[in-house]
């Protein structure tokens, strides 16, 4: 009898283990980072939490001031201008910039800026985005990746911005599920 209880204890926790990791990658991502050549620069880690996604990258080897950050629509980064990633996602249909009282784009977001070192640390809210499903899921067929561009965001001109060249892109994919 002792037997048959510890294989239900047993089956109970593997259910839990598994509907624990399945949970932690539906709500969370993670996109690494590429310049133009194709070397890595750093990475973005997105989690969902009940206000919306928070998005944090570190990122090096960039020129020093403000930079664009954006969701564009395609999930693809092909250097080495990083058109194949599409325009700024946009499900909504609204017009660009988080000062245009049309706007703003689902995938635009406030600038990120990067040191002199070349160093940049970002971190931000976005609640105009989901992990899970629905019509403003990062999850939609064709994906979607992140884009830095060489300049700020002006926040009104469409469709980007004048925010100038894409310079480094990460296709987002759901994060892996933790193990303890």
């Amino acid at each position: 009898m002792d037997r048959k209880l510890d294989v239900v204890a047993l089956a109970g926790i593997l259910f839990l283990l598994i509907h624990t990791a399945s949970a932690y990658a539906q709500n969370h991502a993670r996109a690494d980072i590429k310049n133009a050549e194709g070397k890595s620069i750093g990475t973005a880690s997105l989690r969902e939490t009940k206000d919306g996604v928070v998005i944090t990258a570190n990122i090096k080897g960039l020129p020093q001031g403000l930079h664009a950050f954006h969701f564009h629509s395609i999930g693809k980064c092909e250097g080495p201008a990083f058109t194949s990633a599409g325009p700024h996602f946009n499900p909504m249909n609204k017009k660009h910039g988080l000062k245009n009282p049309a706007g703003p784009h689902a995938g635009d977001l406030p600038d990120m800026y990067v040191e002199k070192n070349g160093m940049g640390r970002y971190e931000v809210l976005a609640d105009s985005i989901t992990l899970g499903s629905g019509e403003t899921s990062i999850f939609d067929a064709d994906g979607t990746a992140i884009i830095i561009h060489f300049t700020a965001d002006d926040n009104v001109t469409d469709p980007a911005g004048n925010s100038g060249d894409r310079i480094a892109c990460g296709v987002i994919t759901r994060a892996a599920a933790k193990t303890k």
